[in-house]
């Protein structure tokens, strides 16, 4: 019998398709420690903890980060005690360091396999600080906050046997004494549910239902921010709609905390860009939807003639992957965690800061679908091919893991109980 622990705030999260498979498996134990948004699964016992909402006003600007990562590492320790008292030591403990979890895993369980998830290290510069030349972080006090960030993440690579990471580009963060501990392997998408339906069809609020003949640019992010191209977005909109009279802009998400600078007091994002270019557009054809449903935001993606991903040099969302899954003609920003799965040859890459060439891209698109149906079909089969999570990386991960391949018959499941496209 071997067991295995996950440790996520939000468990399941990056680790949904290996906990599901691995929870199925008759010779096979699975735990999982995350806080109070973590969702059960079946197959799964889940310890839940809460830190609440600490003051650390009395703590060193510069240690207040630390300061509840060390708050969040107690609570994680009484999980990981609670569970050795109930007969459960895992073989293998595979957690994600971001946010302090890590810190009391090798005291508590000296002898297991520990397994960090490298999603991102962060830099002073050359990656998502200092990109956008917009938004920077001023002083030596910025540098020093953004430098230690990486805490938690330095203790659990000195701690972890191993490391993986979802690709090549995100590995490369990391300080090259620790990149050989390092395997890329990515979570893997399901390319069985998220593809191609000329039939998709999705309801609007309004109550309008639009299909994959109606003229449809999509947007999805988990917040609208500037990391992750919203106010560019927003600038291209009135060339486009005026430009393409019929089109409709379908917006996704919106609703998660943002994982770059935080919008002036009292507003949102939203309201500082959208509401600049509310007056130059007809607002009739923009439609906020919302965080959606797995299943409505596939079709969303279905339905798409257009998709737009911008991005800072950051984590590459799932919904990029998504998009390129569903057949979408994604217009992606220029910048290297684009340029690891999109090229010219099965996308559209443009300019992050320049919303006059994204305008133009999706005006192009929109204008002479048929022009662009070898791209989408690339795209797909990139997908399929490379992040297929059943095939590919589900194969990869269990390999990894130390565990026997599958005998079950490998296809995807449906992952809309677990997932919205607010984490996407």
């Amino acid at each position: 019998m071997k067991r295995i622990l996950f440790v996520h705030n939000n468990f399941p999260a990056q680790f949904v398709h290996i906990a599901r498979a691995l929870a199925k498996e008759p010779d096979v134990q699975v735990a999982a420690i995350g806080t109070m948004t973590s969702r059960p699964m079946p197959g799964v016992k889940l310890l839940k903890y809460n830190v609440g909402q600490p003051d650390v006003a009395a703590t060193h600007p510069f240690a207040r980060r630390f300061d509840l990562e060390c708050r969040r590492a107690e609570e994680v320790l009484y999980a990981a005690s609670n569970l050795r008292m109930s007969g459960f030591v895992p073989d293998i403990v595979l957690a994600h360091p971001g946010w302090g979890e890590t810190i009391p895993l090798r005291s508590a369980f000296p002898d297991a396999r520990l397994i960090s998830y490298c999603e991102l290290y962060y830099r002073r510069r050359g990656q998502d600080v200092g990109f956008d030349p917009e938004f920077s972080v001023t002083g030596l006090d910025g540098d020093v906050r953004i430098h230690l960030k990486n805490a938690a993440t330095l203790l659990a690579l000195d701690d972890s046997d191993d490391g993986i990471s979802p690709t090549q580009w995100q590995k490369s963060t990391y300080p090259a004494e620790y990149q050989s501990k390092i395997q890329v392997i990515h979570e893997g998408v399901n390319t069985n549910l998220v593809k191609p339906d000329p039939k998709a069809s999705l309801q609007l609020p309004s109550g309008r239902i639009l299909t994959p003949s109606d003229e449809v640019l999509t947007y999805v992010t988990r917040s609208f921010e500037p990391l992750r191209g919203f106010h560019i977005v927003m600038r291209a909109l009135p060339q486009i709609l005026k430009r393409r009279k019929d089109a409709h802009v379908v917006i996704v998400g919106g609703a998660g905390n943002p994982y770059g600078f935080e919008p002036p007091v009292g507003k949102t994002w939203k309201q500082v860009y959208f509401d600049s270019i509310a007056d130059q557009i007809d607002t009739r054809r923009v439609h906020f939807v919302g965080a959606l449903p797995h299943p409505s935001y596939v079709k969303a993606l279905q339905i798409s003639r257009a998709h737009l991903y911008l991005t800072y040099p950051f984590v590459l969302s799932w919904s990029m992957l998504e998009a390129m899954a569903a057949g979408c003609l994604v217009i992606a920003s220029d910048t290297p965690p684009v340029r690891e799965v999109l090229d010219q040859t099965n996308g559209i890459v443009v300019p992050f800061l320049d919303h006059e060439k994204v305008a133009s891209a999706a005006v192009e698109a929109l204008a002479h679908p048929q022009r662009f149906q070898k791209q989408r079909a690339q795209a797909r089969k990139f997908v399929v091919e490379n992040f297929d999570n059943a095939r590919v990386c589900l194969p990869k991960l269990r390999e990894f893991l130390g565990f026997k391949p599958s005998k079950r018959r490998a296809r995807d499941e449906d992952d809309s109980a677990l997932v919205t496209s607010e984490e996407t």
